[in-house]
């Protein structure tokens, strides 16, 4: 069955870039990296809750990094060898969308670090919060 296409006709050419062509935005001048409010993490290209900040902290890589998605099943993940390197590639479950990358390198007990463009994300505070 074809899935199909979502509409990018509301992304700006960075995101554009992130999501479809997994171009990575430049470090510690996303909107995101330094972001400490409470909220949800969604997907720019789809909306599909990806984290909550309360996965989230500060790797000190310049991209919001996270311990785990808030479901397993709401990414993907393949093997990336771009750049002479071997990572795995976060994908957004439903929309396809490159996120980032996930690395063994996060903090106790999980040890993952989900290394995630601010450009593949859209925020939305916690209720009552702005």
């Amino acid at each position: 069955m074809c899935q199909k296409k979502p509409d990018l006709s509301h992304l700006t050419p960075l995101q554009k870039a992130v999501t479809q062509e997994a171009a990575t935005e430049p470090p510690f001048s996303n909107a995101y990296w330094n972001k400490h409010d409470d909220g949800t993490y969604r997907c720019v290209v789809c909306g599909a809750v990806l984290f909550k900040s309360d996965q989230k902290y500060d790797s000190g890589c310049g991209w919001p990094s996270f311990t785990k998605p808030e479901e397993e099943a709401a990414v993907k993940y393949r093997v990336d060898t771009s750049h002479g390197m071997v990572r795995e590639e976060v994908l957004c479950a439903k929309c396809g969308a490159h996120l980032g990358h996930r690395f063994p390198d996060g903090p106790a007990p999980l040890g993952q670090r989900y290394c995630i463009n601010s450009a593949s994300l859209k925020f939305a505070p916690k209720e009552g919060k702005k």
